[in-house]
């Protein structure tokens, strides 16, 4: 698809340092970026590179030590716990590399559990939502099943829709695909490339090229320092493998 030139998400000279360790430890060194609303964009680098950290500071999941976080130009920043807390329930999804569902709820239960705490009055409307997302991603089927009754690649791509019931502005992906085969990888990879063909705004952090390759864009962190920016376009089945190949001598140049 193609961006608009509007910005969903943006930060401005973030830092990130934690001062429990001594010296203390300065992980994000003055990060500026800006994700284009519908853009699915992938950052990488290497391990200690400060990826993780930066998706935490803009999503809210960790507070940066200075600079700016703006959300749908809202500065997320200032706001309190619970304001942050809100805004993550209603403004953003999550995908990490563990699902963290709740054990003693079923799949329909634990993608519907922050969708009908993000909007309580709209109860059939959500259970119509969920059951949809579910349909479309291939798990239907297993709405009634137990987190241990269903595979690595069901149980991501419900994660997916958990991550969408609440109708985000941005979707956050921490390494979706880490702990998955190459083939559950595929399953989610082609969910989430299927998700941001509607239009989603997506941020991944993942250390796999073949999941990068995917985005539009990507941006590549050493040291805390957003050091070089990749263009890639829309991408298509035909054109994977030659674009997986340009992408690693691209990542090689930078030393990954």
């Amino acid at each position: 698809m193609s961006n608009d030139d509007r910005i969903t998400l943006e930060c401005k000279e973030l830092t990130k340092t934690y001062f429990s360790t001594e010296p203390p430890a300065k992980v994000l060194h003055g990060i500026d970026l800006a994700v284009r609303t519908g853009e699915f964009l992938v950052v990488m680098g290497a391990s200690g590179s400060g990826k993780s950290t930066l998706l935490y500071s803009i999503s809210g999941m960790d507070r940066p030590t200075t600079g700016s976080v703006l959300l749908e130009g809202r500065e997320l920043t200032s706001l309190d716990d619970a304001e942050m807390s809100r805004v993550r329930l209603t403004r953003m999804g999550f995908i990490f590399q563990q699902a963290y569902f709740l054990s003693n709820l079923n799949i329909q239960d634990n993608i519907l559990l922050p969708a009908l705490k993000a909007a309580p009055g709209d109860r059939d409307a959500v259970v119509e939502r969920v059951d949809a997302l579910m349909e479309r991603f291939g798990i239907g089927h297993v709405k009634r099943h137990g987190v241990t009754q269903v595979s690595g690649g069901q149980l991501q791509r419900a994660s997916i829709c958990r991550a969408l019931a609440g109708r985000p502005a941005v979707l956050f992906a921490d390494e979706p695909t880490g702990a998955l085969n190459s083939s559950m990888s595929a399953e989610v990879m082609n969910a989430l490339t299927d998700v941001h063909g509607d239009g989603a705004t997506i941020v991944m952090v993942t250390h796999d090229p073949a999941c990068a390759a995917r985005a539009e864009r990507v941006v590549f962190l050493r040291d805390g320092l957003l050091v070089d920016t990749r263009e890639q376009g829309a991408w298509t089945a035909e054109t994977a493998k030659q674009r997986e190949d340009d992408l690693f001598s691209w990542l090689s140049s930078n030393g990954f």
